[in-house]
């Protein structure tokens, strides 16, 4: 077997991973339509127990096996949905390496191959962060939502049941309700003030959006440090497009780093502000003679 029977072997192999894999999350439907199945059973179950006081035992059994079953059905479907996530987001990450390499100009070689798979690298690592970004900005801006809503709720409930406190129901816990609510919304305010929901969710999608675009420029080409597709000569552009390559995770490390470094600077402002303050507490306690 020749040297050049070897390479296009290897060529042929390389360009087979290179083709996405297509997925059918058919499955998936059958077993969420069995898990509701499964719940609405159990629920049914329970509630014809509970509302006419049976004592089948066939119900029973059918509630526990419903129960058991629903259970089931969530952790496998939970787990079967990770893994079609999976391969949805690595089949994306190649469909984008195999553009850049169109759009690129690079031809089906084993050099170019792989500079193909170091832009699926390059992506893939871009891709995480972009994930954790954005789980950063759900989880800040639920968050955030959350304590915003249970404060309004809590501060517009108190003149209710100061009223509701004025009428003669001989239930003694309503007398509470009017001093427990609005302490639950003053704690509430206070955590809100007090942790930085709202900007690191700005701050996260700030950087989801620096991220996602930095990544369009590369896979496009669309600027001088990404641009490759102009050069004719074959060598000199799988040459230039390692240099992307490296300019890519250098802009994207840049774009991490600041966001990093901003965050810590924050921090440090909020640490001198709290040693101000307590200074200045103290300075203001009289002296003991």
């Amino acid at each position: 077997m020749t040297s050049s029977e070897i390479n296009d072997s290897q060529l042929s192999i390389q360009m087979e991973t290179y083709k996405p894999q297509t997925s059918s999350p058919g499955i998936l439907s059958f077993l969420r339509i069995l898990e509701y199945i499964s719940l609405a059973t159990a629920l049914g179950s329970g509630m014809t127990i509970y509302l006419f006081l049976y004592t089948d035992v066939k119900l029973f059994i059918g509630l526990v096996v419903s129960i058991s079953l629903f259970v089931f059905l969530f952790l496998l479907n939970r787990e079967l949905q990770r893994n079609h996530t999976s391969k949805v987001r690595d089949n994306n990450l190649i469909k984008k390496a195999v553009l850049y390499g169109s759009v690129s100009q690079l031809q089906n070689s084993l050099e170019n191959i792989q500079i193909t798979q170091a832009v699926e690298k390059a992506l893939r690592y871009t891709q995480e962060l972009i994930d954790d970004y954005k789980k950063t900005r759900k989880q800040a801006r639920n968050i955030y939502y959350t304590l915003q809503l249970g404060t309004i709720v809590f501060s517009g409930v108190t003149p209710i049941l100061v009223l509701v406190d004025k009428l003669e129901t001989g239930q003694p816990w309503l007398k509470w309700l009017p001093i427990i609510c609005p302490a639950i919304a003053s704690i509430v305010a206070s955590v809100v003030t007090s942790f930085p929901f709202q900007e690191n969710w700005i701050s996260a999608n700030r950087i989801v959006e620096l991220l996602e675009a930095e990544q369009e420029k590369f896979i496009l080409g669309t600027n001088g440090a990404y641009r490759i597709y102009d050069v004719a000569d074959a060598t000199e552009r799988a040459k230039m497009a390692r240099n992307s390559i490296a300019n890519f995770i250098t802009q994207v490390n840049t774009i991490h780093l600041k966001q990093v470094e901003g965050q810590q600077s924050s921090q440090q402002q909020e640490d001198k502000k709290e040693e101000k303050t307590s200074s200045a507490k103290l300075q203001s306690l009289p002296e003991n003679v």
